[in-house]
């Protein structure tokens, strides 16, 4: 969004758009404008390409919002502008250990719109979980 003088601002986060049902773990619409940042999904790998928390969600989790702190960071980018998260996971039970470790990094007045998918597998047996994020940056 822009202010009145035009310059870039903060995202808009609408948690409960008019007719719909509040968001409780989430933002349903975000709306921000600037330079745009997208982040590929992220293993729970470590920089020498290890997997880190074998059967750990929760280490799996805190892994993975490193890895996605560093690739933003790489961008000029930081949690503060994710407008948008998409998580993969194995199994649904796995969302808690998300949502925390999501909480050590993105506080809850600031949650962007997010999806979460169920899926039979990803790219090895051993990932619990692939996160990916898009971004916007003021110009």
């Amino acid at each position: 969004m822009s202010d009145h003088r035009g310059a870039p601002t903060e995202p808009t986060r609408i948690p409960a758009p008019d007719g719909v049902a509040p968001a409780t773990q989430y933002s349903h619409v975000v709306s921000a404008t600037g330079r745009f940042v997208a982040v590929s999904g992220q293993l729970a790998l470590d920089e020498q390409g290890r997997l880190v928390g074998e059967g750990d969600p929760a280490a799996q989790a805190r892994q993975v919002f490193e890895n996605l702190k560093r690739c933003l960071a790489a961008a000029g980018a930081g949690f503060e502008h994710v407008v948008k998260l998409t998580y993969f996971v194995t199994d649904t039970a796995h969302l808690p250990a998300i949502r925390a470790a999501r909480a050590a990094h993105i506080p809850d007045d600031r949650l962007p719109a997010s999806s979460a998918v169920r899926v039979a597998g990803l790219v090895a047996p051993e990932f619990l979980m692939e996160i990916e994020a898009l971004a916007v940056v003021a110009e």
